[in-house]
């Protein structure tokens, strides 16, 4: 037994399933005693998901443990390490925990996804918290705790899509819908791989930032209703070779009709709303590829992390907000307006 480790954790919970950012609390709760195979991690930052809304909500089709911990993305630094957890891991190294704790490598499962932080097993909003060795991935050291802590999720789940069964290479073009977390991840990832970007947003001043931030091409969805139109002149009606589709059903409609055709429409999320019509027909004409995608393998993990050390700048994640432990809530309802460019982050050390 190790002495001097601590024996109590400052964490929050959903109080009830399906209910509202107001039924998000804190507690002082004991520490459960590391296990001989485990690593303890002191969490310095958290990042939120949308997911994050939705779970809470009871929106999410999961066998969740009473009073669940939310989140499912963190970085913090190493403080203790079993008898039998290996030799890879020593105090003060600095680690994410991928999003699916046994996701090492290759294609998930019905079991792995069982493994999933914040959803089907307690997540990550709590100051301490212990993983199992595999789990874990080295943070690059150019980054900080903040900017680290929206790698497990966001950036993996764009990495993931935009390196899939097709990677995208230079001179493909790539459409990015929208500005949280995975859309700009993926702006980055298009651009660091020599991609034509075209991004959209409802906001004139999110558009001002993404372009800042290298796309080439911005559409206002919310003037052009037909935005898909405007895709198809900007690609000489070819259409685009990837899109990160997080709208859902609210734009899945749009994109089949702007996908060339072979292309992948890399389905991540449903921040959207609508029902799409003709979704069938239009995507057999495309003969295109609609892929969901459930974030990434630890292995995975650390490719993306190779690319984030060769590109520092191009890749660096974006972070709108971050807000001190003390005001996880207020963070929620900010995620759930929408207001944001990047990532929200929570501030616990």
């Amino acid at each position: 037994m190790i002495v001097g480790l601590p024996t109590t954790t400052r964490e929050y919970f959903w109080t009830k399933h399906g209910g509202s950012t107001e039924d998000l609390s804190s507690r002082e709760s004991p520490l459960q005693p590391m296990k001989s195979d485990e690593i303890l991690v002191k969490i310095h930052a958290v990042s939120l998901q949308f997911s994050d809304l939705l779970v809470g909500a009871g929106r999410y089709p999961l066998k969740m443990p009473e009073h669940l911990i939310p989140c499912s993305d963190m970085a913090g630094e190493v403080i203790a390490a079993g008898d039998d957890a290996g030799s890879e891991w020593k105090t003060g190294d600095r680690v994410c925990a991928n999003f699916a704790a046994d996701h090492i490598a290759g294609e998930t499962t019905l079991e792995i996804q069982k493994t999933a932080y914040g959803g089907s097993r307690h997540g990550v909003l709590t100051q301490y918290k212990s993983f199992r060795p595999h789990s874990l991935v080295r943070i690059p050291e150019h980054l900080s705790f903040e900017e680290a802590c929206t790698l497990p999720c966001a950036a993996l789940t764009a990495y993931s899509a935009l390196t899939g069964p097709t990677p995208v290479k230079s001179g493909d073009t790539v459409l990015i819908l929208g500005t949280g977390g995975v859309s700009i991840h993926g702006l980055q990832f298009a651009l660091a791989s020599g991609a034509r970007v075209i991004a959209t947003s409802s906001s004139d001043e999110k558009l001002k930032i993404i372009t800042k931030l290298g796309a080439h091409h911005v559409i206002n969805y919310k003037r052009t209703p037909e935005w898909h139109e405007n895709v198809l002149e900007l690609t000489d009606g070819r259409g685009v070779d990837h899109i990160l589709e997080v709208g859902g059903a609210g734009s899945l409609e749009h994109s089949l009709k702007c996908i060339r055709i072979g292309g992948w429409i890399h389905i991540i999320g449903f921040v959207g709303g609508g029902t799409p019509t003709n979704v069938v027909s239009a995507s057999i004409l495309k003969s295109c590829y609609l892929r969901g995608i459930q974030i990434g393998s630890v292995a995975q993990f650390k490719d993306m992390n190779r690319l984030l050390t060769l590109h520092p700048e191009i890749t660096r994640p974006v972070i709108d907000k971050v807000f001190p432990f003390e005001e996880a809530r207020q963070a929620f309802v900010y995620l759930r307006s929408q207001a944001h460019v990047g990532k929200i982050v929570i501030k616990l050390a």
